[in-house]
């Protein structure tokens, strides 16, 4: 599939962000956005790209004060092919930023080729626990997280709340694993069983019946996008959901639309949720709800902030791109406000911020989204970071 600019994304937005009618030049930027937004996944892939051109068009059409296009490619969740679209885009289209991916076995894919280009890549979702600690990279950033943290706050939520037996499920992949160490990190009790699934598995009859049979105290999951959806309404309609439903990325702003009922009162862990009580968070959630009608989840908000990251950087060197070490420097010091307040980098370029136990809830309007019920880490740095070497 070739590379889909923004002029022909049928998005609406300003003339400017695309510029494709000239070459680039001092005064342009250009940022490859590279997210999976074809098959089931491929809903995670349009929050983050959506709102990361509504941030674009948020600020008239530039970043950091230049004219700005942008290039989006659909990686397929195919890594061969996200690592020749990544050469593309660095090569060929001569980008100088990257934005993505989303999913961890894409980002170990391209991380090298981009990175050892000398042009700076910027996760606003995945964000591995090799790249974290001694596959850093001074040329990488992540707005989101490291793959672990989220996981590490329902470990310490099973922990405070005495479950004494926790069955774990999670894709057999990357940020599957990951998660489940997360999850273990914070969690000291027996681990009932620990079962890995293929990555987009759809059917969960076999796994219900272990869960049933294992009659643990409570489940943790972690089954993003469409696996998230099945998962939940299997796990009702097996009649589980006296077991308590512990997860990450499997009840979320992409998932509920579609899961509805089924995932009302079940937890989650996050970063951020679109009912956070700050003004500028409130802005982004109204515009993203009425310019594509649905609520916006983490992965549009961590894009959003990628936008802004590169807005605050590009300003601080006065449009010089040249220096890649200067706007390095001013990459670390996230001289932005984050949508979802709190928020710095730690010496491995990942954030330390605030994380919450999240529920899901049916809003006046009939609409499913998640709501904070506590903070659960204060100002929180990844396991991984002292392990990197810049």
């Amino acid at each position: 599939m070739p590379s889909i600019r923004t002029t022909v994304l049928g998005l609406a937005m300003a003339a400017t962000l695309a510029g494709t009618a000239h070459a680039q030049s001092d005064d342009t930027l250009k940022v490859g956005v590279m997210l999976t937004l074809s098959g089931p996944a491929g809903v995670i892939g349009e929050q983050a790209r959506d709102a990361f051109l509504l941030a674009v068009e948020d600020m008239g059409g530039k970043l950091g004060g230049l004219e700005t296009e942008v290039i989006v490619v659909d990686d397929e969740l195919k890594p061969d092919n996200a690592v020749n679209k990544a050469k593309e885009l660095v090569e060929r289209d001569e980008v100088d930023f990257v934005v993505g991916p989303i999913f961890s076995n894409i980002m170990m894919a391209i991380a090298k080729p981009v990175t050892q280009s000398e042009t700076i890549l910027i996760s606003p979702n995945a964000g591995t626990s090799v790249l974290a600690g001694p596959g850093c990279s001074e040329y990488l950033f992540v707005t989101s997280y490291q793959n672990d943290q989220v996981h590490e706050v329902l470990g310490k939520v099973a922990e405070e709340r005495g479950y004494k037996k926790v069955f774990l499920m999670a894709p057999n992949y990357q940020a599957g694993k990951d998660s489940l160490a997360g999850f273990k990190h914070s969690y000291t009790g027996e681990v009932a069983d620990e079962v890995y699934t293929p990555l987009g598995q759809l059917d969960f009859s076999a796994e219900l019946a272990r869960i049933a049979a294992a009659k643990p105290d409570a489940v943790f999951t972690f089954m993003p996008g469409g696996m998230g959806v099945n998962l939940v309404k299997q796990y009702r309609q097996a009649g589980l959901e006296n077991i308590p439903f512990l997860s990450a990325f499997t009840v979320d702003e992409v998932t509920l639309p579609a899961q509805k009922d089924a995932a009302e009162g079940f937890f989650g862990g996050a970063n951020w949720a679109p009912s956070m009580d700050n003004e500028k968070s409130k802005a982004f959630v109204a515009a993203y709800e009425a310019k594509f009608d649905r609520i916006p989840g983490t992965y549009a908000m961590q894009a959003y902030d990628a936008a802004l990251l590169i807005d605050s950087a590009v300003k601080a060197v006065g449009g010089d791109l040249s220096d890649k070490k200067a706007l390095i420097a001013a990459m670390e010091k996230a001289d932005f406000e984050s949508l979802r307040g709190d928020f710095k980098f730690g010496p491995n370029h990942y954030p330390i911020q605030d994380f919450y136990l999240v529920k899901a809830t049916q809003r006046d309007d009939g609409k499913y989204w998640t709501v904070i019920e506590e903070k659960v880490f204060d100002d929180y740095a990844d396991n991984y970071a002292a392990q990197c070497k810049m």
